[in-house]
């Protein structure tokens, strides 16, 4: 080999070895490149060449009465789904699908035909037919857990608790004011396709641990006071004729709500079924004219201020006083003529309340409606919240500060209401109203707590004491209006209360359309229970004295009978210091296991009643029969919708007890 072919090889060997250099470097930046530098997008591209998800809607939290009876759960149910392109024959899984769940067929194919890969044909199904599904083994049709809200107990705090929609979303109640804290975070369904682009069947992915778990709420509401307060006031509009009613129950020394109750209710299980108009929570969402139960708020101003002493008298001018163009009458027509403050109160007379509110001046009388909370929402953690309507002093003439001494000419809430008379019982200081006292997680652990909050003091201690020996006598003495509230054995402070409802059609107020009332608290010399009860247009019996105060006298009689050593035993959630300084709620409850890691402590039963068995497991009801010695007869599966005898029935010595068990609507 001559020289010039070496020379020429040794050029093709060096020219071969650059490329080669040259070429391993592309392919090393290029492997780097892809890699490094771009593996996030690329990832993401083929997430989504190769993958579709769907949300699914999370597990919501439980709602807990404050002894821990389930007032709303999740459990998990079955919804059908198609993926038509798993489907041979599109047209045949479509008639049979409709014909297991009984749907129009039509509407079954429109869906799989407008579908790639996914749609919903079914959601929440019964049991018994999802298992006809499963067995049907229809080519492209599956079943996916979602979970349903349930409420145990039906219609039992309905407005209160309230309800989600098919998305589990809150709508209406604490379901949507706390919506945020129940709900949790979502589940995905994927669908993946392999290497040769078949769609492979879809997989239900949890939610990561560190995502946001959902919370449960713990309510200061005692199912049992609930019950019996629903039950009454249920029967007073049925035997009143009235269009409707509400009741609320409350401490007054803490805020807590113990019942809040509605008539007519509803069942939030039956969601289709349910209007708008049964949905709304009256008690912080309508407001109208307090009529005579606004007297001992007057009455208290006067005194708090010293323009009058409980021994002052006042003419009442044979009941017609002339103020400008308009003449103030009693109610019933009567005739008083001289009336000591003590007596204007307890024969709730409106021309002498109308005298006490011209000593104090208006512009006092208008401080005090303000400080007594009127005209203002008083932050009860309820969504719908109003304030009222109270004009402002300037607006008001003589006639106008006139009316609004005995309750006319101003609008209030039940909530303002009530929380206003708890002020009184309490020695002047107003709590502020609340349903929930703590946020836990599913361990039981406590996320946030909220505890008695103190607004502001109104009165004097002193004041208090005089007006709640008023209130008294009204209900103590023969001659009160409001003797029909009177409970034996206990001392009762009330006032009666009938309000005319104003007509705008005739712009006038309507002497047949009313509402009656009674408000009151016992035992009047150490305040444990204040109630509310207000009838709306009652047909029978259209005075607060004779509609409204029976209706005051059954629940508490019920509620000293039942639960006297139970009305108040923890103010606030009770905690728990555990190692590493976590805190625990515990949770009152009478029945057994409340929900995964959470553990029922203080157990308070009372012997001689039937227990609650609502809400429970037929496992917990069986085990929670034995340990009381009950007799249960089972009927159903699922959940405990319905007992006989009722929680907080009187038992006999050989007691037995129907239970019903459903999955709800």
């Amino acid at each position: 080999m001559n020289t010039e072919s070496v020379k020429w090889l040794r050029f093709r060997l060096v020219t071969l070895l650059v490329f080669f250099v040259v070429l391993f470097v592309a392919l090393f930046s290029r492997a780097i490149h892809l890699q490094i530098m771009s593996s996030k997008a690329l990832k993401e591209l083929a997430q989504r060449q190769h993958t579709k998800t769907l949300q699914l809607p999370p597990e919501r939290g439980i709602i807990f009465d404050r002894n821990g009876e389930k007032l709303a759960a999740s459990l998990q149910v079955d919804s059908v789904c198609a993926d038509p392109s798993k489907m041979a024959r599109p047209v045949d899984a479509a008639v049979r699908i409709a014909s297991i769940l009984d749907i129009d067929r039509q509407e079954v194919m429109k869906k799989l035909l407008h579908s790639k890969r996914f749609c919903w044909i079914a959601r929440r199904i019964p049991s018994e037919i999802a298992r006809k599904v499963e067995d049907a083994g229809i080519e492209g049709i599956f079943l996916v857990k979602e979970p349903k809200r349930f409420y145990p107990n039906g219609e039992l705090a309905s407005q209160l608790v309230g309800l989600v929609g098919y998305d589990s979303v809150g709508l209406e109640g604490l379901e949507i004011k706390y919506d945020q804290y129940l709900k949790g975070t979502p589940e995905k369904l994927v669908w993946t396709r392999d290497a040769k682009g078949n769609v492979l069947f879809p997989r239900v992915e949890k939610a990561s641990i560190s995502s946001d778990e959902s919370l449960s709420l713990v309510l200061t509401i005692d199912s049992r006071i609930q019950h019996l307060v629903e039950s009454q006031l249920k029967a007073a509009v049925r035997d009143k004729g009235a269009k409707g009613g509400l009741a609320i129950v409350m401490d007054p020394k803490t805020g807590e709500i113990l019942a809040l109750a509605n008539s007519p209710g509803f069942d939030p299980n039956a969601l289709r079924t349910v209007s708008s108009e049964n949905k709304k929570n009256r008690a912080v969402t309508d407001c109208f004219d307090p009529g005579s139960t606004f007297k001992p708020f007057l009455v208290a101003a006067a005194l708090e201020e010293g323009a009058v002493r409980e021994s002052d008298r006042f003419y009442c001018e044979n009941g017609a006083y002339a103020i400008g163009n308009r003449v103030i009458h009693e109610a019933k027509r009567k005739r008083h003529a001289m009336l000591s403050v003590h007596d204007i109160l307890k024969y709730s007379s409106n021309i002498g309340s109308v005298k006490i509110a011209e000593k104090l001046g208006k512009e006092k009388f208008y401080d005090y409606i303000r400080s007594f909370g009127f005209g203002a929402r008083t932050g009860i953690d309820l969504p719908g919240e109003i304030p009222g309507l109270l004009r402002p002093v300037g607006d008001w003439t003589r006639v106008d500060a006139a009316t609004v001494a005995f309750g006319q000419g101003i609008s209030v809430t039940a909530i303002q209401l009530i929380t206003a008379l708890s002020t009184i019982a309490n020695q002047g200081t107003m709590m502020k109203p609340y349903v929930v006292r703590a946020l836990v997680d599913k361990k039981g652990q406590i996320v946030s707590s909220y505890s008695p909050t103190a607004v502001r003091r109104v009165i004097s201690p002193n004041t208090a004491r005089h007006l709640t020996a008023i209130m008294t006598d009204i209900v103590g003495q023969e001659d009160g209006t409001g003797k029909n509230a009177r409970i034996e054995s206990v001392s009762v402070a009330g006032k009666t209360g009938t309000s005319q409802k104003y007509d705008h059609a005739r712009n006038a107020y309507s002497s047949e359309r009313v509402k009656t009332s009674f408000m009151g608290f016992f035992p009047a010399e150490d305040p444990q229970v204040a109630i509310l009860v207000i009838l709306d247009e009652p047909q029978k019996d259209r005075w607060g004295g004779v509609a409204a105060a029976p209706v005051f006298k059954a629940i508490g009689e019920q509620i000293l009978t039942c639960f006297k050593p139970h009305i108040r035993p923890n103010p606030t959630p009770e905690l728990d210091q555990e190692e590493g300084g976590n805190m625990k709620l515990k949770l009152v409850s009478s029945s057994g296991d409340l929900s995964p890691g959470v553990a029922p402590a203080n157990m308070l039963t009372d012997e001689a009643l039937m227990p609650n068995f609502l809400g429970l497991s037929i496992r917990d009801v069986l085990r929670k029969a034995k340990q009381r010695g009950i007799e249960v007869k089972i009927a159903g599966n699922g959940w405990a919708t319905q007992q006989h005898p009722a929680p907080g029935t009187p038992m006999t010595r050989t007691a037995s007890c129907s239970v019903i068990f459903s999955h709800g609507n």
